[in-house]
């Protein structure tokens, strides 16, 4: 009797960035993430990971095929997905594809699993490059909709997924980020060296995420130099990304030179500390299919500030405070009361470890290769 042959399950991690740069956070991350645990997230299946010239962790323990694409760059990236990668998954016999930012193939010869993270490109399409918003515009609901099942980060993005993309409810799944164990509260002393390392002020308030428009930086810095607080600094911690000129020109036009710091990209493996360093973590973006940071912090047990719109309020459930993210006042109130009443800094602190820990990356990869079976009719709803 011939052997049963497990599907093959095919990621596509060509996105996944090596370099020490803004574009090594977010959907870099999920992918990295999602391949540490899926190894241990049960099921019979087969996995071969696409890779461009991105490192993987060492302890991604899957089958690997890079490709000689120089898919690094936007464009050689979309030829290479819509014509090479087609091909690639017809001659592996692939039995399910996983495209896990926003777009698969046209034309795939197997079912997709496509993650959508947000919908910034339709309501911010000025902050996007016009080919690269043209392409996620339309490529995102041409293959979302032709899609065998798609994930969504937070029912805030399954929503707009239906809403503005017309893909039907029954195929869009909420799947969670997960926060990985090295952000918790960290011991008094280490984060105390690492504040001297840094060379970083006593008290300080931090954000940490890309400098662009769509974070609301210019909001919080306006809101920040309205505190009566001379002994408070803001750390703006984050990788460049577009338009930023705006927010170094408000920190000079208010005369805060001397209390805005601008560290750069904070990589990986510091990222905890900052957090506890912190007295206040602020983070109002104006628009946000998750919001991992958010969760970072408060797994931290870094008392945090954020918006009450899109997906912010389900991303922070009670361990944060939210505020509208456009009113300078209210973001300048939300921030004096965290950094002066001391039990409803120390009640959220508690609400937010506990919300915290329900989000974990085993349980995101558990959930998704579930929903490979269920696709491959290998175990039913």
């Amino acid at each position: 009797m011939a052997a049963v042959i497990s599907p093959l399950v095919v990621f596509n991690a060509h996105l996944v960035s090596g370099a020490a740069s803004y574009r090594s956070a977010g959907i870099s991350s999920y992918i990295v993430n999602l391949l540490r645990q899926i190894p241990s997230a049960g099921g019979e299946l087969r996995y071969t990971v696409l890779l461009g010239s991105g490192r993987l962790s060492s302890d991604v323990r899957l089958p690997l095929q890079r490709s000689r694409w120089p898919t690094s760059r936007p464009l050689a990236r979309i030829l290479w997905e819509q014509t090479a990668l087609p091909w690639s998954l017809r001659r592996s016999q692939a039995a399910l594809l996983h495209a896990p930012a926003f777009v698969g193939p046209w034309l795939s010869p197997c079912p997709q699993v496509i993650t959508v993270h947000d919908l910034s490109f339709i309501h911010y399409p000025a902050f996007f490059r016009r080919s690269r918003r043209w392409y996620l515009r339309w490529m995102t609901g041409l293959t979302c909709r032709r899609a065998a099942a798609v994930i969504a980060v937070s029912h805030f993005t399954a929503r707009e997924v239906t809403a503005l993309l017309g893909v039907p409810a029954e195929r869009v799944h909420v799947i969670y980020h997960g926060v990985e164990p090295r952000f918790c509260p960290l011991p008094p002393e280490d984060v105390a060296r690492f504040r001297r390392e840094q060379g970083l002020p006593e008290r300080f308030i931090l954000h940490l995420g890309t400098l662009e428009p769509r974070k609301n930086v210019v909001t919080l810095v306006r809101a920040f130099a309205q505190l009566q607080a001379s002994d408070m600094h803001l750390v703006l911690a984050g990788g460049k990304g577009w338009l930023y000129d705006e927010i170094f020109a408000e920190v000079e036009r208010l005369g805060l030179r001397e209390r805005v710091h601008f560290p750069g990209y904070v990589p990986a493996e510091t990222q905890a500390l900052w957090y506890n360093a912190a007295e206040v973590f602020a983070y109002l973006s104006h628009y946000e299919g998750f919001g991992l940071p958010v969760l970072e912090a408060l797994a931290c047990g870094t008392p945090t500030l954020t918006g009450n719109t899109t997906a912010l309020p389900e991303t922070a459930g009670d361990g944060a405070l939210t505020v509208a993210t456009d009113d300078v006042t209210a973001v300048e109130e939300g921030l004096h009361r965290l950094l002066t009443d001391t039990v409803l800094r120390e009640r959220l602190r508690q609400q937010g470890l506990a919300h915290a820990a329900h989000f974990t990356w085993e349980k995101t990869a558990r959930q998704t290769v579930g929903l490979y079976r269920r696709i491959l009719a290998l175990e039913e709803d």
